[in-house]
């Protein structure tokens, strides 16, 4: 199997990486592995997709600074390929890291997605579904009950008047954005500054103001999901407890925020919302995605890059990322058998 990883820039990956453990747990079993970073991405007049690619020496790595030292070193292959052809070309890169500094970009990886479907090559998750969910108003798609109450506006005063409709208690966060930066708790002593808090959130688009949930000093947990369900290997959910650090009085959990993550524990509430969000997952061909659950209530869903996912290996004792390795492996053999399926069915067949 030849893999394709597509992320916002290879310069840019840590060796804690979803990623870069997915990467290394494919090269393990003896498949090649290619990365590229958005810049790198082309269409030629033969109307194949092209890209300059990082491949590293096969081996067995065990540790994320040894693979990324050699997928940049001297030893890794470094040139221009024909991507017509590849397996898969999974689209890993994060739409936020680019809204500000490269805005040209956001959207890249999806865009040259679409070529990819049109070529044949079997691109996850697919395009059109990662069009609806690059920011967080794909969170309205799904049921109502297993949503926060949710505004969506640039205007202050309509802001502050759901604000004032829930006590006074609010999340208050940018509609384009992860890792927790610019996420404010709105309550009702913090009235003088409620405006700069909106300035600081709307500068760069809309905002989104949420229904405080009681249960969020305790953090939220994020739940991966695989084809549209859970992801489970031998009895044991793919799961992380992300909460704020002892003595912190931050309420954001991301864990680029700060946030530390611990043992999750999947309950049955959680399991019920992962079965009302499953369906339209597959609708959209979401292939891999991370739900971000508070009490009781879907917070976000992540459908591009989810992180975290090395935690719930560590956490669990389970290998989480070999089986979705072996899941890519299960595809292929699903495809070849099914010729005529397209890329959205792929995706989560």
């Amino acid at each position: 199997m030849r893999i394709v990883f597509v992320v916002n820039d290879i310069a840019w990956e840590y060796p804690g990486y979803t990623t870069t453990h997915l990467a290394m747990e494919a090269l393990r079993r003896g498949h090649e592995v290619w990365y590229v970073s958005l810049a790198d991405l082309e269409m030629r007049e033969d109307d194949h997709l092209y890209a300059k690619v990082h491949i590293p020496p096969p081996g067995d790595y065990r540790h994320g600074k040894v693979f990324l030292a050699a997928l940049t070193g001297a030893k890794a292959t470094v040139g221009w390929r024909d991507l017509n052809g590849v397996d898969i070309l999974w689209l890993r890169n994060d739409p936020s890291l680019d809204v500000e500094r490269r805005p040209w970009a956001r959207m890249a990886g999806i865009d040259f997605g679409r070529l990819a479907v049109r070529n044949g090559i079997l691109v996850l998750s697919d395009p059109e579904g990662l069009a609806r969910g690059i920011n967080k108003l794909y969170l309205q798609y799904f049921p109502e009950a297993v949503r926060p109450r949710t505004v969506v506006t640039r205007d202050p005063a309509e802001a502050l008047r759901f604000i004032q409709a829930q006590g006074g208690y609010a999340i208050l966060k940018p509609l384009s954005g992860s890792g927790g930066r610019s996420v404010f708790l709105v309550r009702p002593v913090d009235g003088p500054n409620i405006h700069q808090m909106m300035e600081a959130v709307a500068r760069d688009g809309y905002m989104i103001v949420q229904e405080f949930l009681p249960n969020a000093h305790e953090g939220d947990t994020r739940l991966f999901m695989l084809n549209g369900r859970p992801l489970v290997v031998e009895g044991r959910y793919a799961a992380v407890h992300r909460r704020r650090r002892e003595g912190d009085e931050d309420i954001r959990s991301n864990l680029t925020a700060g946030g530390v993550s611990v043992k999750a524990t999947v309950t049955k509430e959680m399991l019920a919302i992962a079965e009302q969000v499953g369906p339209q997952l597959v609708a959209d061909g979401i292939y891999f995605a991370g739900l971000d659950i508070i009490g009781g209530k879907l917070t976000e869903i992540n459908v591009q890059s989810p992180g975290a996912l090395v935690g719930a290996d560590q956490l669990e004792g389970v290998s989480f990322t070999g089986a979705i390795i072996e899941d890519l492996e299960r595809k292929l053999a699903w495809r070849a058998a099914h010729p005529g399926a397209d890329n959205r069915t792929l995706a989560c067949a």
